[in-house]
């Protein structure tokens, strides 16, 4: 199975949010179960990697989200294991393949990128989200596209943030 993690889950998983202590398990927990066995889906532009490098340590210390990081860096260009897809873009910047939906106007825009790689590759794979809300309160919008997301910490989404 193919997959796209969000940055806030190997950020998750390293304790860097303000998730509790059953989503930092869970998300560390998701991406072993990747690397074991899945397929991560990349962009061939780099614009997931590199935030990836802005948030994550490309040492693979000392978390497991920075060792998440090291594997997709090594595996990149492993097709067993990872699958790099070109987004197109328009004249704006905008991804072409993010859908013109009255619904999705306001959604997240450093998160539209997973959602036209979603979108781009042929498996259309699901989107991994840990703690950011906008996933689960869009989702409705985006499941009318075909977009997948997989929530790995369902309590997050409606836990109350100080």
């Amino acid at each position: 199975m193919h997959y796209i993690i969000d940055t806030n889950v190997p950020v998750t998983a390293n304790g860097k949010s303000d998730a509790g202590p059953a989503c930092v398990k869970a998300a560390a927990e998701r991406l072993e179960q990747l690397k074991a066995g899945e397929i991560l889906v990349l962009d061939t532009a780099f614009i997931i990697l590199n935030e990836y490098d802005r948030n994550l340590n490309s040492i693979g210390q000392p978390g497991p989200g920075d060792a998440f990081y090291l594997w997709a860096l090594r595996q990149r260009n492993n097709p067993a294991r990872c699958e790099q897809v070109p987004l197109q873009t328009d004249p704006d910047g905008s991804f072409t393949a993010f859908p013109t939906d009255s619904d999705l106007a306001g959604f997240d825009s450093s998160d539209r990128k997973f959602v036209a790689l979603a979108l781009t590759h042929p498996a259309r794979p699901a989107i991994v989200n840990a703690t950011d809300t906008d996933w689960h309160k869009d989702l409705a919008a985006l499941q009318r596209h075909g977009v997948t997301v997989e929530f790995i910490c369902p309590e997050e989404m409606s836990r109350q943030r100080l």
